[in-house]
């Protein structure tokens, strides 16, 4: 019996503080999308468990052991799946919910790429622009009132 995926996820925007700029993940299975890291929950974990677990899989970042300030944006959106990702999903299923968080860095790091092609450390305006999603790019365009208030 096919897995599919729980129509439920995070959103990771991981952003440098001295740069101000964002990091952008090329997927895999669309090259020409990029994205903040992302994934779906597991059955009985929490959204923020998702968050650490997925960026500690998608980019070897550590949030427990480097004592990183994971922020919760305190925000859930309901979307439509993309049509190329939906294969992934229950057939029924067309509607992801998502769950946003912010992960600030005081300097670039290098990730170590498990899931994605390449990455790349963009100004907010660029990797806002860069992404094909409207959500990943409304939660990286938050950014801006994010710094502000820090």
């Amino acid at each position: 019996m096919k897995k599919f995926k729980n129509p439920e996820s995070v959103l990771v925007v991981i952003y440098c503080q001295t740069t101000k700029r964002c990091l952008m993940l090329q997927r895999q299975d669309d090259p020409n999308f990029w994205q903040s890291v992302t994934g779906s929950m597991e059955a009985n974990e929490l959204p923020k468990e998702t968050a650490i677990r997925e960026v500690f899989e998608e980019t070897g970042i550590n949030i427990i052991e480097q004592n990183l300030e994971l922020i919760d944006a305190k925000r859930v959106i309901e979307f439509d799946i993309f049509p190329q990702f939906r294969h992934k999903y229950a057939p029924e299923v067309k509607v992801n919910k998502e769950h946003w968080f912010y992960l600030p860095l005081i300097n670039e790091i290098t990730p170590i790429l498990t899931e994605h092609l390449a990455y790349q450390w963009l100004t907010i305006d660029d990797a806002a622009k860069l992404t094909l999603s409207p959500n990943n790019s409304e939660a990286i365009d938050k950014i801006y009132n994010l710094i502000k208030s820090n």
